[in-house]
């Protein structure tokens, strides 16, 4: 998928939000985490945690994969990134919780839906109240109380689609 927007925009706009975040609940963007969340919203790919740990090296920084996983468990808990299940890769989040909750306040907030094209690997997240109120009402139908709502959903894009040349 070609895509013509000002990238450089998507990752300072990210940076200035975790800030914000940050800055609400009283926990510190290392600089470390940021080098982890400049590299997870590198592209609009989702990226493995070996590859961020790849290019943390080619920084010439000696990081091992728990500095990794602490930084990114640490994107996790404020809602700062997403971790797609099926590709067991993460992508940045655009829309951050802002409120000052705690650890964990980004992990109940907003239901996400993840259009994942299987060609350019190009990953959509989208907030649909249309979703949200379906996804509640099956949960409330089964008597269920959900913590996470996420749905992953793998195709084409429209850039990708056989239908869209």
């Amino acid at each position: 998928m070609t895509t013509t927007h000002a990238h450089d925009h998507c990752v300072l706009d990210a940076l200035v939000r975790a800030d914000q975040v940050c800055q609400a609940r009283g926990t510190r963007l290392t600089a470390q985490r940021r080098r982890v969340l400049e590299l997870v919203w590198s592209g609009h790919q989702p990226v493995g945690a070996y590859e961020i740990l790849e290019k943390l090296r080619e920084d010439g920084l000696k990081a091992a994969p728990p500095t990794v996983y602490r930084a990114l468990d640490f994107l996790l808990d404020h809602g700062l990134v997403h971790r797609l299940e099926s590709l067991n890769a993460f992508i940045g989040c655009p829309e951050p919780d802002m409120r000052d909750s705690g650890v964990g306040a980004g992990k109940g907030g907003h239901a996400t839906l993840f259009l994942i094209c299987r060609q350019c690997r190009v990953v959509t997240e989208v907030h649909d109240t249309r979703a949200d109120h379906a996804l509640d009402g099956v949960a409330a139908h089964y008597h269920f109380q959900p913590e996470r709502r996420m749905v992953e959903i793998s195709g084409l894009c429209a850039g990708c689609s056989p239908s869209s040349t």
